[in-house]
């Protein structure tokens, strides 16, 4: 019986779990966009919310007015405007749900209720409404549950049972609901043009990646072909014997490069998240060394740069060609590094160990500007300006968010950079699903 009650209590904090994850990742998914958006809002709160008193009491005087709730919307917001020098971190989502849910469905239900659905506030809560869900749906629909519900509720706090007009204000749900519902549809057919522009561009990738792997497998094939001459016809006495080699060892890197470039540009341009989906059950320490053998380092010198260190290997739901590409970006990021300023070294650390099993991969090249740590995850970003294509940092966190890990930076410039990131444990359930699909 207590077993049973255990494995009980178990399933269901596994599944809150797993609905934490979920609601973590909806608000997390576009972190830099939101916080854009939050800091312009947050400005618009800091400047409007003492204007706008000013203007609702002595030039166009409301039924009411607080200048309390006003100064703690100021309060509130004004932080988020220094958000931007903050590392991410999982909290500032719950504090951006706080000024969103006090910022807009609670100040302006509870000032609309309080002048009695007088037609200023009327249009100023439907504006409120309008701004809100340009935000995350499934956040924007909760703050507005819960910042209208508080609302209410203290409204009746203040004026006990007596709620006047209650049909002016029942008359605004509709209106409400036809705006959420259009805002909300604008919002799935932006996403919707967004993924057919990806789509043509796939189909457009894919057409010239055919075009581009026939010249380089006909260069690489030649290459080999005259390095195995080479070999057979060696010519000690030959002064020319090692720079021809070098030549053709660079011709082979450069084939492998290009090779790795155009899987990353079909990988990045696939649309929808199903090709995302986790579907195998990786070890790490497999896929690190997998991405040693698959990378193309230019002589033994540069592979030696990079140190392994297992404290514990660990395994992660994912795909296994998706680990391989992500870890090989990441490796490739840090070489660049290293080449920008001609020193330093990589050290990739695996600690399954912790609740959260980890990756560290550290490099003491370049380093990263102060505020360029977020920036450098959004699509088609480069750092250092013209320096790539600022697709594969992006296409690392879409991999990692789409399976449930993190990914973030520290770094400090001219000393080192370290990409930390962080997994899911595997639970038996997940592992059973895993199994399933792959039978």
């Amino acid at each position: 019986m207590i077993e049973n009650i255990i494995s009980w209590k178990s399933e269901r904090w596994q599944a809150w779990e797993r609905a934490t994850s979920r609601w973590w990742l909806s608000i997390n998914r576009q972190y830099n966009q939101t916080v854009n958006r939050l800091i312009i809002l947050a400005w618009i709160a800091v400047v409007g919310m003492p204007l706008y008193y000013v203007v609702w009491s002595y030039w166009f005087p409301q039924p009411y007015e607080n200048l309390g709730l006003r100064i703690l919307g100021v309060v509130l917001c004004a932080p988020i405007i220094l958000t931007r020098r903050l590392p991410q971190k999982k909290w500032l989502a719950a504090y951006f749900f706080v000024c969103l849910t006090y910022g807009l469905p609670f100040f302006f239900t509870f000032m609309f209720l309080m002048n009695n659905g007088s037609p200023v506030w009327s249009e100023s809560l439907l504006i409120a409404l309008i701004i809100l869900f340009y935000f995350d749906t499934t956040v924007a629909f909760l703050a507005y549950v819960v910042g209208s519900g508080l609302a209410v509720l203290v409204y009746l706090l203040v004026n006990g049972s007596n709620m006047p007009q209650m049909q002016q204000i029942l008359e605004q749900l509709p209106i409400q609901i036809f705006a959420i519902i259009t805002v909300s549809l604008a919002k799935v057919g932006r996403k919707v043009l967004a993924q057919e522009k990806l789509a043509g561009m796939a189909t457009a990738l894919a057409t010239v990646s055919h075009e581009l792997r026939t010249p380089l497998r006909s260069i690489n094939a030649n290459a080999r072909g005259l390095s195995r001459l080479l070999q057979e016809n060696a010519l000690p006495s030959s002064p020319s014997q090692v720079p021809m080699e070098k030549a053709l060892a660079r011709i082979e890197f450069e084939v492998r490069h290009m090779n790795n470039v155009i899987d990353l540009f079909l990988l990045s341009a696939s649309t929808g998240r199903e090709n995302l989906i986790a579907t195998d059950i990786v070890s790490m320490a497999a896929a690190v060394d997998l991405m040693m053998q698959r990378y193309p380092f230019v002589n033994q010198e540069q592979r030696d740069l990079v140190a392994i260190t297992i404290h514990s290997d660990f395994r992660l739901l994912g795909q296994t060609e998706l680990c391989s590409m992500v870890l090989i970006n990441l490796l490739r990021n840090a070489l660049t590094s290293i080449q920008r300023i001609g020193k330093g070294r990589i050290r990739i650390v695996l600690d399954g160990a912790r609740a959260r099993p980890r990756l560290l991969f550290i490099d003491t090249g370049s380093g990263i500007e102060a505020g360029r740590t977020e920036q450098i995850f959004e699509r088609f970003y480069a750092y250092p300006e013209h320096n790539g294509t600022g697709i594969g940092l992006a296409f690392c966190k879409d991999v990692l968010s789409a399976w449930g890990a993190r990914i973030r930076v520290v770094s400090r410039p001219l000393g080192y950079t370290i990409f930390v990131l962080e997994f899911p444990p595997i639970v038996q359930q997940k592992a059973a699903e895993v199994r399933s699909l792959l039978n």
